[in-house]
C-alpha cells in the first residue's frame, strides 16, 4: 500500500487549495473525490442552447422530481447542469418533519466549485470580534490580520475583479478591473450615495470571474450561464485553476470514485494514520495510508466523516452548531431609465451593497448585519406572455427590450446554535451503506428580524432612486437553500468548546486539518468562500512547515 505524504478528502473549493498548496510545496498528495472526473470538453456545456436541448432548458421534470427533488430547488438545476449536482436517492440525509433543511450538493472532481456563485468578500474585524463583543458562540481564534496575506496570495492566484471602495467593514483586495455598472446601476448608486452619505455604498460585485487575461486563462466573454461550465476557464473553479496547478508539479494524485468511510486513526499515537473508502464503481473497500489529513468535503459532509471516524470531539462540538446565510428579503422596483440604451452581453455578475446595520454608532434591534445583491435591467421576451398581439409588427415590437427594473436581495448572518446540528441518522444509509447524515437546523428569531428589515431598507433605497411601483417582499426560505452552510466543526482559542485551533488543526488529532466551511466560528454575512480559500492555504504552509520540523 502506497503512503502519501498528504491525503485531501474533497476537490471542491477548499481541497483544491490544499491541493494545489501542499503540492506546490514539495509533498507527495492524494485527492479523494467521491464523484466522476470532468472533462471539461465534454462536460461544460454553457454555449449550448436550450433549443438544442430535449425540454428545452427545464429538464425531464418527472426525472428530477424523483431523483432530484432537492437539487432542483437550486436555480442551477436545470437540463444542462442538473448532471452537477447529486443523485438524492444514492445520497439521501433526514431532517425532522417539522425542520426542513436543502441540503444542495456536487459529488465530481471540482465539487461545486463548477456552479457556485463566484461572489468573493473579505472578512473584517467587525465579523471576526463579532461572537466575543456579544458573547454568542466562541471566540474566533484569528483577527484579519492573521488572515490578510492569505486574501493577497488567493486572490493574486484567483484573478478578482472588483471596485475599491474603502470600507472598514469590507477590505478591498488585490483587484482585477472591476465590471461596469449600467446606466441605471449607476444612478442607483449615485442616489444612495447622495442620501446616506456613505454609509450605504451601492458597488459593482466582486467576483472570481476575469476582466483581463490572467495566469494563462482567458476573460470573460459575458455569455451568462456559468453554472454550466466555462470553456475559457474565465471563472474559478478547482477543475478551471487549482487542479491543473497541482496535476503541474508532478506530485499530485487524483482519485475519483472514492467515497471517505471514515478516517483511520492510531489510539496510541494519536494521529490520523489514512482514509478508508468505499469505491464507488465497485462497492470495495480500500485504505490509503497518509502523514497528515485536510478534510475539506464540505460542512455537514465532513462532520458527517468526523463522527463516523469516532475523532477530534473531545469538545463534544464536532456536528454542531450547523449554520447557512439567511436570504430572502428585498424590494424590486421600475426605474426611468434612457430607453435608447441597454445592457450588452450577460453580465456574470451584479452589484453589491455592504452591510450597513450595527457599525459604529447606530444600533439596530437585531444583532449582525446584512448584505444586498442584485442589479438593474431591462425586461425582455417573457412580456411576450402578458401582450396581445398578431402578425409582423407585432413581432417586431417583441424583440424590443422593455421598461428598466432594479432589485435589491438581501443575504444575512446567522448566529450559532448549538441546537443546530449534525448527527449520523440511525436507520438510513446512502448507496454505498455508510450511515446517511440527520440534520437538524431552522432559523431563529434574529434571522427572521433581518429579513424583514431587508425589505424596508431595500424600498428606501429605490424610493430614493426614483424607482416606482415598488414591491418590499419576504421569503420564508428553509436553511440550505442559500449553499453557504458552515460550522459542525469550528475554530476557537479552547480545546474544550472548539475543535480546531487558529490554524484549523484538530486539537485531538494534530496531523487532521479541516479547512471547508466546517471550520467556521460564525458566518459574518458575506459570501464565504474567498475565507475558505485563504483559511486552507494558511493551514497548508503551517502543516508543510510543522511537517519540516518533525512536529507532524
Amino acid at each position: 500500500m502506497k503512503a502519501y505524504d498528504a491525503i485531501v478528502i474533497g476537490s471542491g473549493m477548499s481541497g483544491g487549495w490544499a491541493a494545489k498548496e501542499l503540492a506546490e510545496r514539495g509533498l507527495q498528495t492524494l485527492v479523494l473525490e467521491a464523484g466522476r472526473p470532468i472533462v471539461p470538453e465534454k462536460d461544460y456545456v454553457e454555449h449550448v442552447p436550450m433549443w438544442e436541448m430535449k425540454y428545452r432548458g427545464y429538464g425531464d421534470r418527472r426525472a428530477l422530481a424523483k431523483s432530484q427533488p432537492i437539487q432542483q430547488q437550486c436555480y442551477a438545476c436545470d437540463e444542462m447542469a442538473s448532471k452537477f449536482f447529486v443523485n438524492d436517492l444514492e445520497n439521501p440525509y433526514t431532517t425532522p418533519d417539522d425542520k426542513p433543511f436543502s441540503w444542495i450538493r456536487g459529488r465530481q472532481v471540482g465539487g461545486r466549485s463548477i456552479m457556485w456563485g463566484r461572489q468573493v468578500y473579505r472578512w473584517s474585524d467587525l465579523d471576526f470580534e463579532a461572537n466575543a463583543r456579544e458573547g454568542v458562540g466562541v471566540d474566533w481564534p484569528i483577527r484579519y490580520a492573521d488572515i490578510a496575506p492569505w486574501y493577497d496570495h488567493v486572490e493574486r492566484f484567483v484573478g478578482i475583479s472588483g471596485q475599491a471602495e474603502g470600507l472598514p467593514q469590507l477590505p478591498d483586495g488585490q483587484f482585477l478591473k472591476p465590471m461596469a455598472l449600467n446606466c441605471v446601476e449607476q444612478t442607483v448608486r449615485e442616489a444612495v450615495g447622495r442620501a446616506w452619505g456613505g454609509e450605504r455604498v451601492v458597488t459593482i460585485g466582486r467576483c472570481a470571474v476575469l476582466t483581463e487575461a490572467h495566469n494563462g486563462r482567458a476573460p470573460c466573454h459575458y455569455c451568462g450561464p456559468c453554472h454550466r461550465g466555462c470553456i475559457t476557464r474565465s471563472y474559478f473553479s478547482s477543475v478551471n485553476a487549482t487542479l491543473p496547478a497541482a496535476q503541474a508539479t508532478g506530485r499530485l494524485t487524483l482519485r475519483p470514485y472514492s467515497v471517505v468511510q471514515s478516517i483511520t486513526h492510531d489510539r496510541r499515537t494519536g494521529r490520523a494514520t489514512g482514509v478508508r473508502v468505499i469505491d464507488a464503481q465497485t462497492k470495495h473497500a480500500i485504505e490509503f495510508k497518509g502523514r497528515i489529513i485536510f478534510l475539506c468535503a464540505s460542512t455537514i459532509e465532513s462532520a458527517r466523516i468526523l463522527l463516523l471516524s469516532g475523532i477530534a470531539n473531545s469538545s463534544g462540538q464536532v456536528g454542531k452548531n450547523l449554520m447557512d446565510h439567511i436570504m430572502g428579503g428585498g424590494a424590486n422596483g421600475r426605474i426611468d431609465g434612457p430607453m435608447d440604451k441597454d445592457s450588452i452581453g450577460n453580465r456574470p455578475n451584479g452589484i453589491y451593497v455592504p452591510r450597513f446595520r450595527n457599525i459604529g454608532k447606530g444600533k439596530s434591534s437585531f444583532a449582525r448585519g446584512y448584505g444586498f445583491q442584485g442589479g438593474g435591467g431591462r425586461s425582455d421576451w417573457g412580456r411576450g406572455v402578458e401582450q396581445a398581439g398578431f402578425g409582423a409588427e407585432f413581432k417586431k415590437s417583441l424583440r424590443k427590450p422593455g421598461p428598466w427594473g432594479f432589485s435589491f436581495y438581501g443575504f444575512g448572518e446567522m448566529l450559532p446554535n448549538e441546537a443546530n446540528r449534525v448527527e449520523l441518522d440511525k436507520s438510513k444509509v446512502d448507496a454505498w451503506g455508510i450511515p446517511a447524515a440527520h440534520i437538524t437546523c431552522v432559523y431563529g428569531d434574529n434571522e427572521k428580524a433581518l429579513v424583514h428589515d431587508m425589505s424596508i431598507t431595500a424600498a428606501e433605497m429605490l424610493a430614493e432612486a426614483g424607482a416606482h411601483e415598488i414591491q418590499p417582499y419576504t421569503s420564508n426560505n428553509p436553511p440550505g437553500l442559500v449553499i453557504h452552510e458552515m460550522g459542525t466543526a469550528r475554530m476557537g482559542k479552547d480545546p474544550k468548546t472548539s475543535v480546531l485551533n487558529a490554524h484549523n488543526q484538530s486539537w485531538d488529532v494534530p496531523n487532521l486539518f479541516v479547512t471547508d466551511g466546517a471550520c467556521m466560528a460564525s458566518t459574518a454575512c458575506q459570501n464565504p468562500s474567498i475565507t475558505y480559500m485563504a483559511l486552507t492555504a494558511r493551514a497548508a504552509a503551517y502543516a508543510v512547515d510543522a511537517m519540516k520540523r518533525n512536529e507532524l
